[in-house]
C-alpha cells in the first residue's frame, strides 16, 4: 500500500482537476446542466444561484484535485472530495436511473459521458478515495514546507477563478460546441451517416380473468382465445438510437413569423450574424457593434442580428441591419457570450468572438 497510496492520489488529483479546468473552460455550459437539475426536481425558482455554484464547483474541484497530489491537510480534504463525490455518484445515479438527461455534464461539453458511465466512474473514485481515507495518515507531503503546499492551493484557487472569468468574457478557449468556428452548421444540423433510429414495438393491452395483460406481435399468449378482452394499444421504445444531428433547433424567423434559416445559410457571399441574448448592458456595448457595422457597410457584408427579446431590438437598430427571431434555448447554446458575433459564408462559421473581442473581429473585416 506504501506504493500504491502516492499512484491513487495522483489518479484522482489529476481526474478531479482535469473535471475542473474542463468545466472551468465553460462554466456557463455547467450551469445550464445544474439548471436542467433544478427544473428536473422543481426547484427552478434557484435557477440564478446556478452560475455562481458552477464556478465555485469548478474551483473546488480544482483545489481538491491538487490538495491530493500535494498531500496536504489529507484528513480534512479528503473527507471533503469523498463527500463530494458522493453527492456527485448520487446526480449520476439519478440521471441514469431517472433517464432525464442525455448526459450528467461530469466532462463539460468536450467529454460528454452517459449518466451511466460517469456513474459508474464515481463508484470507482469512491473506493479510491475510501483507500486515501482509511490511509491518510500514512501521505507524507509533496513539499517539505507546509508554507509552500498553502501557496500551490492559494495559486490553484486564483487560476481556477481567472480561467472562469477570461472565459465567460472571452468565449471558450475550447469550444466543444457544434457552432464552433470551422462548422458548417447545415451539416451539423444532419443525422450524423450510421446513425441507428430509435425501435419502436406495438405493445398490446388486453383484458383476462380481470388482469391486464401487455404483449408485442411476437409474443402473443400461447391460450390466446375469445376470453382476452382488447383494451389498447401503445408503441413501446425497446431499444434508443443515436440518429439525433447535433444541431436540432436552430430556427432564424423573420419578423412575420418566416422561417429564414435555408435562405440565409445558402447564401454563398460573406455576412454577419450576431447573436444578442439579452441587450442589459447594450449603452455600453453598442460602440463596438456600431464601429464593426460601419467597416461591415463600407465591404459590403450584410448584418443580421438574430435574438429571443427581438421587441427589444427593432427599438435599438438602424433599417440597414435584419433583425431576426432565434430561441433562447439555442441563442444561449450557440453563443456564451452576450452578444457573440460570427463572421460567415453560407453555412460556414469563418471567425466567432466575444464582444470582449470586437477589435480582433473587425481586423478580420477589414
Amino acid at each position: 500500500m506504501k506504493k500504491a497510496l502516492p499512484i491513487i492520489r495522483w489518479i484522482v488529483g489529476l481526474l478531479f482537476i482535469f473535471s475542473g479546468l474542463i468545466k472551468a473552460n465553460d462554466p456557463l455550459g455547467l450551469s445550464y446542466k445544474m439548471q436542467e437539475f433544478f427544473n428536473a426536481w422543481g426547484i427552478s425558482s434557484i435557477n440564478f444561484l446556478a452560475l455562481g455554484l458552477s464556478i465555485f464547483m469548478n474551483v473546488l474541484e480544482i483545489v481538491l484535485g491538487v490538495a491530493m497530489i500535494v498531500g496536504i491537510g489529507m484528513k480534512f480534504f479528503t473527507r471533503v472530495i469523498f463527500l463530494l463525490t458522493l453527492f456527485f455518484a448520487f446526480l449520476t445515479g439519478y440521471a441514469w436511473l431517472s433517464g432525464k438527461f442525455r448526459s450528467c455534464g461530469c466532462f463539460g461539453d468536450c467529454l460528454p459521458l452517459s449518466p451511466f458511465d460517469s456513474f459508474v466512474k464515481d463508484l470507482i473514485l469512491l473506493i479510491l478515495i475510501g483507500i486515501i481515507l482509511k490511509n491518510h495518515k500514512k501521505v507524507i507531503p509533496h513539499f517539505k514546507q507546509k508554507t509552500l503546499s498553502i501557496v500551490v492551493l492559494l495559486l490553484s484557487v486564483f487560476v481556477a477563478a481567472g480561467v472562469q472569468a477570461y472565459t465567460l468574457e472571452h468565449l471558450p478557449v475550447l469550444d466543444c460546441l457544434a457552432y464552433k468556428q470551422g462548422n458548417h452548421l447545415l451539416e451539423e444540423m444532419k443525422v450524423p451517416k450510421g446513425a441507428i433510429s430509435d425501435s419502436f414495438a406495438i405493445t398490446f393491452k388486453y383484458e383476462k380473468a380481470g388482469k391486464i395483460v401487455e404483449f408485442d406481435a411476437n409474443h402473443f399468449p400461447a391460450d390466446f382465445d375469445s376470453t382476452y378482452t382488447y383494451v389498447d394499444r401503445y408503441e413501446k421504445l425497446v431499444r434508443k438510437g443515436n440518429a439525433t444531428p447535433p444541431i436540432t433547433d436552430f430556427s432564424l424567423q423573420t419578423l412575420a413569423g418566416g422561417d429564414s434559416t435555408q435562405a440565409i445559410l445558402g447564401q454563398p457571399n460573406m455576412y454577419i450574424l450576431v447573436l444578442v441574448k439579452s441587450f442589459d448592458k447594450w449603452k455600453v456595448q453598442k460602440g463596438g457593434f456600431y464601429k464593426m457595422l460601419a467597416y461591415a457597410t463600407v465591404k459590403g457584408l450584410k448584418v443580421f442580428v438574430a435574438s429571443p427579446q427581438i421587441d427589444d431590438a427593432l427599438k435599438l437598430f438602424p433599417q440597414n441591419v435584419t433583425l431576426l427571431r432565434l430561441d433562447a434555448v439555442v441563442e444561449k447554446t450557440a453563443a456564451r457570450a452576450n452578444p457573440t458575433y460570427f463572421l460567415m459564408k453560407g453555412d460556414q462559421i469563418l471567425e466567432k468572438k466575444s464582444y470582449a473581442d470586437i477589435e480582433s473581429f473587425i481586423m478580420k473585416i477589414q
